[in-house]
């Protein structure tokens, strides 16, 4: 049983004690919270509007009913969107002037997980304070609901995710005629869910052909659901096996997109990024932000064209704020997770793949095994532990070993080693689990990094 609050959401395995995983009665706490929050945020004497979408799980389904019914109870107006992305929720709340909106998705975790990510009224993701007020009133459990007089209403809207898809076309730095002409064929893997839908309409609507594979969205993940590589091996086949110019992967919410390349190697998450901001930077040069587990390529990229970059602890709120701080005009994630601000403060796939594609094409549909070439080759590892031992003293003990190295502790503790090395040891913000990545121009060497330092926690413990 699993329930973790942070400033990623709100996740958990379904199923036990309510307070100690994703339950019915969590929802209800978690919602009314959410509400208090939004009402003292934003003082109106109207009744307040929130959006509220689902991914494919089978459990979103009967879980927004819950939802749905738990704010109107409140006093609260709903759009319900249906079956969407996590980037549509933050649109639709933009063009609808909402006050919030709640996206039921547990991300990219298996399919026996749920959650909500919560939405400010910019269509953004709530901040670690905001998200700090949100559990101190849930922890309070004094919850009052309306009369029956003040009941909220459900207002069903249709065809958001075309009017995000219309959005990303309509932006000017995406060619949609360059990329029609391009006449690519693209395979799709949608792993029912909502990325079934979204990914093939914005495609057909920039004039692709497309190959689906798993983009009914019934909540069936026929793999697991994060975009790695290890969990790709069918579409890396596939590419190939029909010719196509590339692969495209989305997560179950749609806010992380990975390609796959024409020969059927994966083109690797951490380029995700890198490539878009190759793309990006060529139009503009201005700075670049990223986390402290996302590959140096990005920096290597930024400081080659002469881009100012910055990085955060790990999360797209943190990635967000320093974005705005520095005016920065791309950021994101090493995941597959793309923040294009011209569009919205938030990971979107969707732009991410719209982006990428105007890239290629500009590129005379350059290959993407031929493209990965231009960016520096680093070998990043990437583990996660159960862990239940005290984590502050654990990175004290690694602090104390490493003593000498550069370090940084704004997000667990990252250490720098020799030659563009490192290694990354961090508390997840999503499942509960030690994270530790390394990276290296050598991949036998990133893979060394990860054993050394497991063995030196086992030690340590």
């Amino acid at each position: 049983m699993i329930l973790i609050k942070s400033s990623s959401g709100i996740r958990g395995t379904l199923g036990g004690r309510n307070g100690y995983s994703f339950s019915p009665i969590d929802i209800i706490e978690l919602s009314y919270a959410y509400i208090s929050w939004i009402k003292k945020k934003y003082k109106k004497h109207k009744k307040y509007v929130i959006v509220l979408g689902r991914d494919g799980r089978i459990t979103s389904t009967f879980f927004q009913e819950l939802l749905s019914i738990s704010l109107i109870n409140l006093g609260i107006n709903v759009i319900y969107i249906g079956l969407s992305t996590t980037p549509t929720v933050g649109i639709s709340i933009i063009n609808e002037k909402a006050d919030g909106g709640i996206m039921l998705t547990a991300s990219h975790n298996p399919k026996n997980w749920n959650g909500l990510k919560m939405f400010n009224h910019n269509g953004e993701f709530l901040s670690e304070n905001d998200y700090k007020m949100l559990f101190n009133i849930v922890n309070k459990k004094r919850f009052h609901f309306v009369s029956y007089k003040r009941i909220g209403n459900i207002f069903q809207k249709k065809n958001c995710i075309k009017k995000h898809v219309d959005k990303i076309i309509s932006l000017p730095i995406i060619d949609k005629n360059i990329i029609k002409k391009s006449r690519f064929k693209i395979v799709v893997d949608g792993i029912n869910s909502a990325g079934g839908i979204a990914v093939p309409l914005l495609l057909k609507n920039l004039g692709v052909s497309v190959i689906e594979m798993y983009c009914n969205p019934n909540g069936d993940f026929v793999h697991k659901p994060e975009p790695i590589k290890k969990n790709l091996i069918e579409i890396c086949k596939k590419v190939p096996k029909y010719k196509a110019d590339m692969g495209i992967s989305v997560d179950p919410d749609v806010d992380r997109v990975v390609f796959i390349c024409e020969n059927g190697n994966f083109f690797g998450e951490e380029y995700t990024i890198v490539s878009i901001a190759d793309f990006i930077l060529k139009n503009k040069i201005g700075p670049v932000v990223s986390t402290l587990s996302s590959s140096q390529a990005l920096k290597d990229l930024s400081e080659k064209i002469g881009a100012p970059y910055y990085s955060t602890p790990v999360g797209e709120v943190h990635v967000v704020k320093k974005m705005k701080e520095v005016n920065a005009i791309i950021g994101g994630e090493g995941n597959g997770g793309v923040i294009y601000p011209n569009l919205r403060y938030g990971r979107d796939a969707l732009v991410g793949i719209a982006l990428f594609l105007t890239h290629i094409a500009k590129l005379n549909k350059i290959p993407l095994s031929i493209l990965k070439k231009k960016y520096s080759k680093y070998y990043i590892s990437k583990r996660k532990i159960k862990f239940s031992y005290d984590n502050k003293i654990l990175l004290s003990k690694i602090k104390k070993k490493y003593k000498g190295n550069k370090m940084d502790f704004k997000d667990g503790i990252k250490i720098y080693l020799l030659n563009n090395e490192w290694i990354h040891i961090r508390k997840s913000n999503t499942e509960n689990v030690v994270r530790i990545h390394t990276e290296s121009t050598s991949r036998k060497k990133s893979e060394f990094l990860v054993k050394k330092i497991l063995k030196d926690i086992d030690k340590i413990c």
